[in-house]
């Protein structure tokens, strides 16, 4: 078989020179890893000059005696000494246990790798919002770019399909609210007071707080895990390829349709939020609905009804940006996109609650109490 591997040995003064010869594959290597082993002698170099075909496991026997005769790799053509090089590189050693790390250095190294983590994605955050804000005046520049029909499917997909399960949350947070508040002003004869409770406390807060909750949890999740596999299918580099950009194609219609669509959600969960207490309030403390409408329209003002409004587009922002950047940062394998949807529903909600803490000190400096 003239492709089995074989080994010629030169004696020179300087030491000799082995010369490799035949194909240096798993198929073809036979008893040459042992003659190899056999070297005792000075050697000056190896040649592998006459090597017709290099797979790593020969490449890895090359190194590994150059290695230990402390000779050098002679001849052979670019791709022989590059993968001859790249198996050299991975030559280290690698410890059966992991080295011992006292409980105080582990916590320490895990809230520093936590904080450079955070900082890494806000960063990137940011670094995607401006590539959105940068898509947005592309195509508002060029008109003919705007993917109308996505928008749309969109504005289904995160309002329609979601009018259920945010009525029904709504609903429920309502009837909750009025029950605990109720509770606690009967110790003092002010059972009336649960209407001003259940009004201010879902159309300032809790109406736009829990939507935004629930979308980061359907939508943003949906976004993330819907970009991820587009990344590990390769979908979005074919959209590269022919000219067509994923911000434009893929982020700014779910970006767009969570903007658009939060105040209504916002507004609608704040609704049934109200006539879950109002039913509550009916049932139990014998409140006509009349009068729950009238004392409700006393009480809440107006401004509290624009806090809400103000605050939805925001946080639509924040979920669709935290969905989109994380499925935008898929890679390797299918379990990549599991951990990027986890982490896009977790920051998006934190993100959120960080916000409307800003929003309740801004809007107590505005006079909006």
């Amino acid at each position: 078989m003239n492709n089995v591997a074989d080994l010629v040995e030169e004696p020179r003064d300087g030491g000799a020179i082995v010369r490799l010869s035949g194909h240096l594959s798993i198929a073809c290597l036979h008893d040459l890893p042992a003659r190899l082993d056999a070297l005792a002698g000075p050697v000056a170099a190896i040649d592998v000059s006459d090597v017709h075909h290099m797979d790593t496991i020969g490449a890895w026997t090359i190194h590994r005696t150059a290695k230990r005769l402390d000779c050098e790799i002679v001849g052979g053509n670019k791709d022989s000494l590059r993968l001859i090089e790249t198996v050299g590189k991975l030559d280290e050693p690698v410890s059966v246990r992991p080295a011992y790390v006292t409980p105080w250095q582990r916590v320490v190294g895990q809230i520093g790798e936590a904080t450079i983590n955070a900082g890494a994605t806000l960063l990137g955050l940011l670094g995607f919002f401006g590539s959105t804000l940068v898509a947005s005046w592309n195509v508002i520049r060029h008109p003919s770019r705007f993917r109308l029909n996505a928008v749309v499917q969109r504005f289904e997909v995160v309002g329609v399909s979601a009018l259920g399960i945010i009525g029904l949350m709504s609903f429920l947070i309502g009837i909750v609210i009025a029950q605990q508040g109720s509770v606690q002003l009967r110790q003092f004869g002010m059972e009336m007071l649960t209407i001003n409770l259940v009004g201010r406390l879902t159309f300032r807060e809790l109406g736009v707080l829990m939507t935004a909750i629930m979308v980061a949890g359907r939508s943003g999740s949906a976004f993330a895990a819907q970009l991820g596999t587009m990344k590990l299918t390769e979908e979005v580099d074919a959209m590269r390829t022919i000219g067509v950009s994923p911000m434009e194609a893929l982020v700014l219609p779910r970006t767009l349709a969570v903007v658009v669509m939060m105040p209504l959600l916002g507004f609608y969960a704040s609704i049934m939020a109200v006539i879950g207490g109002g039913f509550l309030c009916a049932v139990s403390l014998e409140i006509p609905p009349i009068t729950f409408i009238q004392r409700l329209r006393e009480v809440v003002p107006i401004t509290d009804l624009w806090v809400g409004l103000i605050k939805a587009p925001v946080f639509g922002v924040i979920i669709a940006l935290a969905g989109c950047f994380q499925g935008m940062q898929v890679k390797g394998n299918a379990e990549e996109v599991g951990m990027r949807t986890t982490s896009a529903v977790v920051q998006a909600i934190f993100l959120v609650i960080v916000i409307d803490a800003f929003f309740a000190v801004f809007f107590t400096w505005l006079g909006w109490n």
